[in-house]
C-alpha cells in the first residue's frame, strides 16, 4: 500500500515525519528505527536520523511505503 504524507514545509527531517505522522511513538524511538537500518528513503536503507526530507521522496517503513509531497 502506498499512503500520501504531505509536508506543510520542507525540507523536513527523518525521524520528525516518522513521529508526527504516528509511525513510531516517540522521537527517540522514530531515530532508534533510523538507526537500526528499519527505514528506506528512496529505495536505500537511510541510517541518517535527520536525513533531509523533501517533496517527491518515497519512506519505506514496516511494509508500508509512504509518498511526500508537499501541501499547495
Amino acid at each position: 500500500m502506498n499512503r500520501t504524507i504531505e509536508l506543510t514545509r520542507e525540507p523536513i527531517e527523518l525521524y520528525k515525519i516518522l513521529k508526527f505522522e504516528g509511525l513510531t511513538d516517540s522521537g527517540g524511538q522514530a531515530r532508534a528505527a533510523v538507526a537500526d537500518g528499519l527505514v528506506k528513503v528512496n529505495g536505500e536503507v537511510e541510517l541518517q536520523k535527520r536525513k533531509k526530507i523533501v517533496s517527491g521522496d518515497v519512506i519505506e517503513f514496516c511494509d508500508e511505503s509512504y509518498a511526500i509531497t508537499l501541501a499547495e
